[in-house]
């Protein structure tokens, strides 16, 4: 049963929610005015006339599907990077036993601290300069290196600080009798991780990959940043270019209900998994 305490929270909880939830409501709701009601003053709230003319003009202005499909493409295989190395190197973290363990993992959490845009230009480096790639030599010089590639966006995001230590935190508090029941049967390392481990930990891989695919999805700077090449835009790059226009101006209308289109998969994927995401998130808070 609810206490009165856990009553009490229901309508502040409520309040954070619509607090939260009102910018996407009102582009959704703004997406759908004219261009009249969108700058009438005083405020119009809720569209008198609803149209879908603006989502007509947003997927003819810009080539959408080129968009969605590198952001899917540099997505997906940024999030199942980080949840493959995410579990490997908190398993070692979290199970096994080598020298300077608890030095190197505080020296890896000490990452999180440091601000991204200071790696921004260190980071643009080792990509113009990644040997073999884009021209150039085994040192690195004489061409482009990574830029304007998949690897680009993809490379740099393999590994997620943050997922290291989410899987470290759930594979501590796995009991130990398990490894030993395991190595009794004879059972290698490489087994217990495959077969024992990971189908424990679920919950952790789960919400490894909804924060893994909600950065890479949203990431808007590191793209513009090593990315010319407009057949390789992500759909926040696109959003961008639709800002301005060829004439200088901005359709806001169609900006906003290209924001929407750009947000429903997000919204979708949060909404199927948050369950194992809530899982994982309070497992992590109580077993850690």
């Amino acid at each position: 049963m609810i206490g009165r305490s856990g009553v009490a929270r229901y309508p502040v909880l409520i309040v954070i929610a619509a607090v939260m939830g009102l910018p996407f409501f009102w582009m959704v709701l703004t997406s759908l005015k004219p261009n009249a009601e969108i700058f009438q003053i005083p405020f119009v709230f809720w569209p008198r006339h609803v149209t879908w003319i603006h989502y007509v003009h947003a997927l003819q202005d810009a080539p959408w599907g080129h968009y969605f499909f590198n952001s899917v493409i540099t997505s997906v295989l940024a999030t199942l990077g980080q949840v493959l190395f995410s579990a490997m190197a908190g398993y070692a973290f979290g199970r096994l036993r080598f020298p300077l363990k608890g030095l190197l993992f505080i020296f890896l959490l000490s990452g999180i601290m440091v601000p991204v845009e200071v790696t921004l230009v260190p980071l643009f480096i080792i990509v113009r300069h990644f040997p073999l790639a884009g021209g150039n030599n085994l040192w690195g010089t004489g061409g482009t290196g990574l830029i304007n590639t998949y690897g680009a966006l993809i490379i740099p995001s393999l590994v997620s600080v943050f997922g290291v230590f989410l899987m470290r935190q759930f594979f501590a508090a796995l009991p130990q009798s398990l490894e030993e029941a395991a190595r009794i049967d004879g059972c290698g390392e490489l087994k217990i991780f495959t077969r024992i481990m990971l189908p424990l930990v679920r919950p952790a891989m789960i919400t490894v990959a909804i924060f893994g695919f909600t950065s890479m999805w949203d990431n808007f700077l590191w793209p513009l940043i090593v990315l010319t090449n407009a057949r390789l835009f992500t759909v926040q790059l696109g959003l961008a270019s639709m800002a301005g226009g060829p004439t200088g101006t901005t359709n806001w209308g169609a900006l906003l209900a290209a924001t929407v289109i750009v947000t429903v998969p997000m919204f979708i994927v949060f909404l199927v998994l948050q369950r194992y995401f809530i899982e994982g998130i309070v497992l992590t808070g109580v077993k850690g």
